[in-house]
């Protein structure tokens, strides 16, 4: 038994460093989840008086999508969150989003950003986490 003791610990420390702790930069510097919470009601109020997409908006349950902007937003900046919802192609399918529709949300985001505060560079670090995702709502 002892000379498996030495062994068990060089695996379970392996094991370890393979999984180095999440950056949580973001989260922080979004101001966690009472911030994150912030920009998405306010990109939503934004997007409520944005004539360019506010129509695309009216179906929709904006107390579930709150959520869910929240939950993905928090996932997506380092925090520790679970994201809940249908993925990005699923929520879109059949919406016919276009280019600038999407640049209108990202417009409406970025000054939900400017109203809390956001420094740019912390602004910029969130929207290319998110950008990967535009190829799964934009449809062609």
């Amino acid at each position: 038994m002892m000379r498996l003791l030495p062994l068990f610990l060089v695996l379970l420390m392996s094991a370890c460093a393979q999984h180095p702790l999440k950056d949580d930069s973001l989260y922080r510097d979004l101001g966690e989840r009472t911030g994150i919470t912030r920009i998405v009601e306010g990109m939503l109020l934004n997007i409520a008086k944005d004539e360019r997409i506010v129509e695309r908006f009216r179906r929709i349950d904006i107390q579930r999508l709150r959520d869910k902007l929240i939950e993905q937003f928090c996932v997506e900046a380092g925090g520790p969150c679970i994201y809940s919802g249908d993925s990005m192609a699923e929520s879109h399918k059949g919406q016919n989003v276009s280019r600038s529709d999407f640049n209108a949300l990202v417009e409406d985001l970025i000054a939900a950003m400017d109203d809390q505060g956001i420094a740019t560079p912390v602004q910029n670090r969130l929207i290319s986490r998110l950008a990967p995702m535009r190829k799964e709502v934009i449809e062609k």
